[in-house]
C-alpha cells in the first residue's frame, strides 16, 4: 500500500515539475492556458466553439487542444470556429498530463497565441489530480446533471478558479435548483465565481474569454480554500510535494480503481478571482 502511494506521489511530483516549466514557457510567450474539466455531455465543446468564434471575431489569437479517448469529433466541431485546433487521442488514458500536453504543443501552437483552451478528457476524477501548466482552471456542469455535482466531485470543484454552469436555457425544464447548486459550490470552494451560460440564448457568452484575458493581465487571484488547507498540512509532511500544484495523496483504492474520486489536492491554483 505504501509503495503504491509513494509511486502515485512520485508520478504527481514529476507532473507538477513539468507543469511548472510549461506554465513559465507559456507565460513568457504571452499565452494564457485554460484547462477545461467536466463530465461527458456537459456542453463543454459547444460552449468552447462559441467562445472561439467570438475570439476570432474580436481578432483575438486563440487556439484549442481537445483530448478524448477516441474519435476526432470534437476537433472537427471546434475547427468550425476558424482557429487552430488539435485533437489528442489518449488511447484509454482518462486524463491529460503536463508532459503529454507539452509534447503536443511543440511545433504546433502558433507563436502569437493569446489564449489556449485545453479541453480535457470528459471526466471529473482523474483530470482533477493533474496540473497542466494552466493559468486558469475551469470546471463546467450543466443544469441537467443535478445540483449535487460539486459534492460528488469535491476535488474537481474545490480546486476550480471558475465554475461554469451550462445549458441554462434548460434549467426550468430540468427542474434545476439554482440556489442548492450555488450552496454546494460554496461548501467546497467558498468565493469562487459561478458563471451561468447558454449557447442557445447567448447568455454570458464571451465572459469566459474576458476572465481568461484578465488572468493574463494580472487579475487578482482566487485561491481555493481546499488548496490552501491541504498545502498547509503538507508543510509538515516529511515528503511534501513541490511546486504550485502539490496534491494530497489518495489511498490505494484509487490505484486499483483509477476512476475513483481521489482525496482533496493541495494545489495552490492562485490565478483568478471571480
Amino acid at each position: 500500500m505504501c509503495r503504491l502511494t509513494d509511486l502515485r506521489q512520485a508520478v504527481l511530483e514529476r507532473n507538477d515539475s513539468r507543469a511548472e516549466r510549461l506554465r513559465t514557457e507559456l507565460t513568457a510567450r504571452g499565452t494564457v492556458a485554460v484547462n477545461l474539466l467536466s463530465s461527458p455531455g456537459s456542453g463543454k465543446t459547444a460552449l468552447l466553439e462559441a467562445e472561439l468564434r467570438l475570439a476570432r471575431e474580436r481578432g483575438l489569437p486563440a487556439a484549442a487542444l481537445t483530448a478524448d479517448l477516441a474519435t476526432e469529433n470534437d476537433a472537427r466541431r471546434l475547427a468550425r470556429a476558424g482557429v487552430p485546433v488539435k485533437q489528442v487521442l489518449t488511447d484509454g488514458l482518462c486524463h491529460l498530463e503536463a508532459e503529454m500536453l507539452a509534447g503536443h504543443l511543440a511545433d504546433w501552437l502558433p507563436q502569437d497565441t493569446r489564449l489556449l483552451f485545453v479541453e480535457n478528457v470528459g471526466n471529473l476524477v482523474c483530470p482533477a489530480s493533474y496540473d497542466l501548466g494552466e493559468s486558469l482552471r475551469v470546471v463546467l456542469a450543466s443544469v441537467t446533471e443535478g445540483e449535487d455535482k460539486p459534492l460528488k466531485y469535491p476535488t474537481a470543484f474545490g480546486l476550480a478558479q471558475l465554475v461554469v454552469v451550462t445549458k441554462q436555457d434548460l434549467a426550468q425544464a430540468a427542474g434545476f435548483d439554482r440556489e442548492a447548486f450555488l450552496a454546494n459550490v460554496r461548501q467546497v470552494n467558498p468565493g469562487v465565481e459561478v458563471l451561468e451560460t447558454s449557447v442557445r440564448t447567448g447568455l454570458n457568452l464571451g465572459t469566459l474569454l474576458d476572465r481568461a484575458l484578465a488572468v493574463g493581465e494580472g487579475a487578482a487571484a482566487h485561491r481555493p480554500v481546499m488548496a490552501r488547507q491541504v498545502r498547509e498540512q503538507a508543510v509538515g509532511d516529511s515528503h511534501p510535494r513541490s511546486g504550485p500544484h502539490a496534491h494530497a495523496e489518495s489511498h490505494s483504492h484509487t490505484e486499483s480503481h483509477p476512476h475513483a474520486e481521489p482525496h482533496p489536492l493541495a494545489e495552490s491554483h492562485a490565478h483568478v478571482q471571480g
